[in-house]
């Protein structure tokens, strides 16, 4: 790993959906510059098979996705996180572990896909939809360059704002 390389930590309760799918897509575009990670707080033990789906519709290697709890980044193991990201609301209201280093911390909620019922096609638009919103928010990150992380605080925090 390069000393400038950003670990950014996606989080969500059960980290088998939203946060799987956007550790993919930093993972698979953010190139040495971003070494993407995820976890839950209450994980439910594997990946939703329709992230997988997703992203692998995409082209991206999903041999990384597992569902974890995100006490496994608190500690020192993982290296200092930089950027820890909330994708749903019940994670970002959560009491979270102490992070070391003092990252920066933003909310990018999006829709839970897994909750959607109904027909393999309403689940499926869901999915596609997540990975469309993931892809925009983490395109805007990858956009914002090699700017020293606290300048960057508000730009992405309003990273969650975009649809």
């Amino acid at each position: 790993m390069r000393p400038d390389t950003k670990n950014v930590l996606f989080l969500c309760t059960g980290n088998s959906a939203r946060s799987i799918i956007a550790e993919g897509i930093l993972r698979h575009r953010g190139g040495a510059r971003y070494q993407a990670f995820s976890a839950g707080s209450k994980p439910t033990g594997m990946p939703n098979p329709h992230a997988i789906a997703v992203l692998q519709s995409h082209a991206i290697d999903t041999d990384f996705a597992a569902s974890k709890s995100w006490d496994m980044f608190a500690g020192d193991a993982y290296g200092k996180m930089h950027i820890i990201i909330t994708v749903c609301a019940n994670a970002a209201g959560e009491t979270c572990p102490i992070w070391p280093g003092h990252p920066i911390t933003a909310h990018w909620g999006v829709e839970d896909p897994a909750a959607v019922t109904g027909s393999i096609a309403d689940i499926d638009a869901a999915f596609a939809l997540t990975y469309a919103q993931m892809d925009a928010r983490i395109s805007a990150l990858l956009a914002l360059g090699d700017l020293d992380l606290p300048a960057q605080l508000d730009a992405v925090r309003a990273i969650g704002a975009l649809s």
